[in-house]
């Protein structure tokens, strides 16, 4: 039977299937704004849904390849059965950046994700299979031990051992569990939602929330109440500004409200740094810049998106792929994962140029990349010869460098 059959096939219920199918529903808490908040009502401020693109798209534009130093040599693995899975296709229907823009999704809205790590004779890993996190239970038992509950699209509960399930953490409290970054921001996500709904409610009634009926004598319930319906059907939607007629000494005195005299938008421009705040990311990054931003400022604030945000994720799952994927074997032989993050570069042509001729030792600085090793970056063939040798630094007016003083001179 293959491995999709096997977890479809019927297993025994366990009595936690109710309560995860009541955290998977009803998984959500109130924020003090009144505002139920889980990771699929989070997603849907855009903000939020900024950041875990921003995120999980960091993580998959960037080339994933397994590595083999020996001595002072690093080359690609390319004979390592993971180089094909982390940077070509880790499962039939998934490309290595579909994967971890999914990986990346869930560590930013769930602080976790989890693949079964399907093995074949040998122990080889033959394909990785992602799990949604709120389909995962983890129990921990007293050696430390983990074990995987995960509910299956059938309703079903399957168990898998610890060296089954490749688990990536996000930041953790006690080691072995993410912490919630949406649980974590939730107050902030929450005033951001109510701050929304809001809003669309003021244009919804046209910009006019409230307003005075003015009428002589006592109305009736009845009466009340055809009246409010004729308020409401002649001042909102699209009669919003429509005059309004009235009779019989009737009275109308609106009391219009903007957005900017309710304060609203400067809430939410408020909840926009917030929001990324906690998810770590830049707010130019999503978008959001005042006007005091300058060029210069703009690319300072690009570099340190991908110092701050982007590299303490390559460096996690680097780790977790060394200590989980490849194994404590061949790591000692010399394998080991990472991120190219000069692939980050491709977009600003100049400064890759100048990247390209300060490492080739132009100005008279000593190289320490050949011409090869830059074809190779650029997806071009090696000349070989003198191009796979460091060329002889020149100095800075084009002529040879000078030969280097000694005790005989």
């Amino acid at each position: 039977m293959s491995f999709l059959g096997r977890l479809v096939a019927p297993q025994r219920k366990s009595a936690g299937d109710t309560l995860e199918i009541f955290r998977e529903l009803f998984g959500s808490r109130l924020s003090k704004a009144g505002i139920a908040v889980n990771w699929d009502t989070a997603i849907r401020v855009s903000t939020v849904l900024a950041c875990a693109s921003v995120i999980s798209r960091g993580i998959a534009q960037v080339p994933l390849k397994v590595f083999l130093q020996q001595g002072e040599s690093k080359t690609p693995a390319l004979d390592h059965p993971l180089y094909y899975l982390l940077h070509n296709q880790p499962n039939p229907w998934q490309t290595s950046f579909e994967y971890r823009e999914t990986m990346g999704l869930h560590l930013a809205l769930a602080g976790k994700h989890y693949s079964f790590i399907n093995r074949v004779s040998g122990g080889r890993i033959e394909e990785l299979i992602s799990f949604e996190p709120q389909k995962v239970c983890v129990d921990r038992a007293t050696d430390g031990t983990l074990t995987y509950n995960i509910t299956m699209p059938n309703g079903a509960q399957q168990a898998f051992p610890q060296e089954a399930i490749w688990h990536v953490r996000g930041p953790s409290w006690n080691g072995w569990q993410g912490m919630d970054p949406v649980e974590l921001a939730r107050e902030a996500i929450g005033l951001a939602i109510a701050a929304e709904e809001q809003h669309a409610r003021l244009f919804r009634n046209g910009v006019r929330p409230s307003g005075t009926y003015s009428v002589e004598g006592k109305l009736l319930p009845d009466q009340y109440k055809v009246l409010r319906e004729f308020i409401v059907e002649n001042t909102t939607g699209d009669n919003a500004s429509m005059p309004l007629i009235v009779d019989r000494g009737a009275k109308w005195l609106p009391q219009a409200m903007s957005g900017v005299d309710s304060q609203h938008l400067e809430t939410r421009r408020f909840q926009v740094e917030e929001i990324c705040r906690s998810f770590g990311v830049m707010p130019i990054m999503v978008g959001f810049a005042d006007k005091t931003a300058t060029y210069a400022s703009v690319e300072q604030m690009l570099i340190a998106h991908v110092v701050h945000c982007l590299s303490p994720w390559y460096i996690r799952l680097q780790q977790s792929i060394d200590a989980h994927l490849i194994g404590k074997r061949d790591v000692v032989r010399g394998y080991y994962a990472k991120f190219i993050a000069q692939g980050l570069l491709h977009g600003a042509m100049q400064d890759r140029a100048e990247y390209f001729a300060k490492a080739l030792g132009a100005g008279g600085s000593p190289a320490w990349m050949t011409q090869d090793e830059v074809r190779g970056l650029e997806e071009l063939n090696p000349m070989g010869g003198a191009a796979a040798k460091l060329p002889v630094p020149t100095n800075v007016g084009g002529g040879q460098p000078q030969p280097a003083a000694n005790d005989d001179t």
